[in-house]
């Protein structure tokens, strides 16, 4: 872990221990270079205006990835994390400058699909934002686990599917992608996959999608197939949502990564 471009000291790491205001972005680098780098870059600086009052420069940002990954491996996963020993000020309302820690690691390996999710009311705080405060989503998660599902489907107070834990979550009816409409995190495979389906002149729009609109037909199982879409894992068919099965179509996740990978690769 590095701080501000210098080795992380045992005062930073207890600030980070203690403190969760905080935003972050996470991606994989593969040799110094990561796929919607631009997205990432305007995550945090749109982030860090609206939690500290002040963006983030994309430049100084860069810098402290590059510095960071400066003579280690080909193949890294990076998570930066913007934060702020001044938090007193912060909830007062001035204008604070955040820290980044940039964190290497191994990079991530994909899941392995299809996963079966289990539906549970939960909504976020600041949905919008990648922030630190994970503790509610990584509790239900975890619940879904010990319940025997793979990860948890979250709907809002109205009944609308928004996100799974650490996912978004899409639909294909047969002729488009359908993203739902509810206050979730724009998740930046989610942006690359839509970017690929502009590209290519697939279809695609925002829909409110609840449970009930999932009805499984006389076979058990709904036409309907889903995925799900994160950084290490770009594109996850979803088996079940609760005892309604999915359409598990092999043509439309290669479709689907076909229009992901259609996302050059942007150097640090």
């Amino acid at each position: 872990m590095e701080v501000n471009g210098a080795e992380a000291d045992s005062e930073d790491l207890k600030l980070l221990a203690r403190v969760n205001y905080a935003h972050f972005t996470s991606m994989q680098v593969r040799d110094g270079a990561v796929r919607g780098l631009d997205l990432h870059l305007a995550r945090l600086d749109g982030s860090a205006r609206q939690l500290f009052g002040r963006g983030l420069d994309a430049q100084r940002v860069r810098d402290c990835v590059r510095h960071a990954l400066a003579g280690g491996p080909d193949a890294v996963s990076v998570r930066v994390t913007a934060f702020t020993g001044r938090l007193g000020d912060v909830v007062r309302g001035e204008l604070v400058e955040p820290d980044l820690a940039v964190v290497t690691s191994a990079p991530a390996e994909a899941q392995p699909g299809p996963v079966r999710l289990c539906a549970v009311e939960y909504e976020r705080d600041l949905p919008h934002v990648k922030h630190a405060g994970t503790f509610g989503l990584t509790l239900r998660r975890r619940q879904a686990v010990l319940a025997g599902y793979d990860d948890a489907l979250f709907t809002d107070r109205y009944g609308r599917i928004s996100e799974a834990s650490v996912s978004n979550i899409g639909f294909h009816d047969g002729e488009r992608v359908i993203w739902p409409e509810a206050a979730m995190l724009p998740g930046i495979t989610m942006q690359l996959l839509q970017r690929g389906l502009d590209a290519k002149g697939i279809p695609s729009e925002r829909r409110e999608i609840r449970l009930g609109d999932l009805v499984a037909g006389a076979s058990g199982s709904s036409a309907c197939s889903a995925f799900l879409a994160n950084s290490i894992s770009p594109v996850l068919p979803v088996a079940s949502i609760d005892g309604t099965a999915l359409a598990v179509a092999p043509a439309v996740t290669d479709l689907l990564v076909d229009c992901y990978e259609t996302n050059p690769w942007q150097t640090v």
